[in-house]
């Protein structure tokens, strides 16, 4: 690894094994087994996969349900070992995979921000530093003495986000998290993040928010099925093509096809505005038209307001 190298992911497969154990209990299985005909399945979540990640970079990683991204982070946090491959991280990890799990509900906040800050590693004299801080950015500054229980999931998760990002980690793992509480508290979770990463921070996101994903990540990662469709620090092209694939259900096979694909959505958007704007131009004619004996400065501001905001708030600046 190099000395900018935080996390370095070769060659990384996960298997799974499942079998009827459980249903059929110890003297069944023993039976089975001695006759040849107990059965497991084996299921790669994750199958040769390989990035690496320096400081400061933040990965996005995109894919539809059953990918095997939350699996990859997993391997990543050390909650996982790779059944092939290797896994090298350096650094703390502070990791948001579940965002309320560690928790007690018969504590309160207070000390449920304690024991999260113990699992994550933190002394309480640093967490007694960090406190205040904590509850100011999760907003239970009221809530501090009740018992976990008795809040709300979106404040027990802007708890969680808050002690994860307010403490000193060198990588943060976000899972699919930065969309709890309101759109107040989002928008506040996205500013902590990008200044979090400017310090130096490592950061991976799971989302499937593609505009989150272009807005945050410099570097991105696909997976489909455990397979990596691509790693690219063109979060842009990766993003158009992986758009392109939700329309039409194409999966491209190599460097060539997601490019044609990011071309083919990047059009596809084209025609979209187009055939908007035209239609509400369209639309302005008509009632203008139908409206000619009124005032008709009157209406065209009017329907600028409906339609065309941001050309309305352009002239009158």
């Amino acid at each position: 690894m190099s000395e900018n190298c935080v996390i370095k992911c070769s060659n990384v497969s996960i298997r799974y094994i499942t079998g009827d154990f459980k249903s059929i209990g110890l003297k069944e299985y023993i039976v089975r087994r001695l006759s040849g005909k107990y059965r497991v399945c084996e299921f790669w979540a994750d199958k040769d996969v390989t990035f690496e990640l320096n400081r400061g970079d933040m990965l996005g990683i995109i894919g539809t349900n059953g990918a095997g991204k939350s699996t990859l982070l997993k391997a990543v946090s050390g909650i996982m070992v790779p059944t092939l491959g290797k896994m090298r991280v350096t650094g703390k990890i502070a990791a948001l995979l579940e965002l309320t799990s560690g928790f007690d509900g018969d504590l309160t906040v207070k000390e449920n921000t304690f024991l999260r800050g113990a699992m994550l590693g933190y002394t309480k004299k640093f967490m007694c530093e960090m406190y205040d801080s904590i509850i100011a950015f999760a907003e239970l500054g009221e809530f501090q003495d009740r018992p976990f229980k008795q809040l709300s999931s979106g404040m027990k998760s802007r708890l969680a986000f808050a002690i994860a990002c307010l403490v000193n980690p060198d990588i943060l793992i976000l899972d699919e998290v930065l969309s709890v509480g309101d759109g107040a508290f989002r928008r506040k979770s996205h500013d902590k993040m990008n200044e979090i990463l400017a310090k130096g921070i490592t950061g991976i996101l799971v989302s499937h928010s593609i505009p989150q994903v272009r807005e945050m990540c410099n570097k991105i990662l696909w997976l489909d099925h455990g397979r990596q469709i691509v790693f690219s620090d063109d979060v842009e092209t990766a993003c158009d093509a992986y758009e392109m694939f939700l329309n039409n259900k194409k999966l491209p096979e190599n460097e060539a096809e997601i490019k044609s694909a990011a071309a083919s959505f990047r059009a596809l958007s084209r025609q979209k505005a187009e055939s908007a704007s035209a239609k509400k131009h369209a639309e302005a004619k008509k009632l203008l038209a139908e409206n000619v004996d009124g005032d008709v400065v009157k209406l065209a501001i009017d329907i600028l307001k409906k339609h065309r905001p941001e050309s309305l708030a352009e002239e009158l600046r």
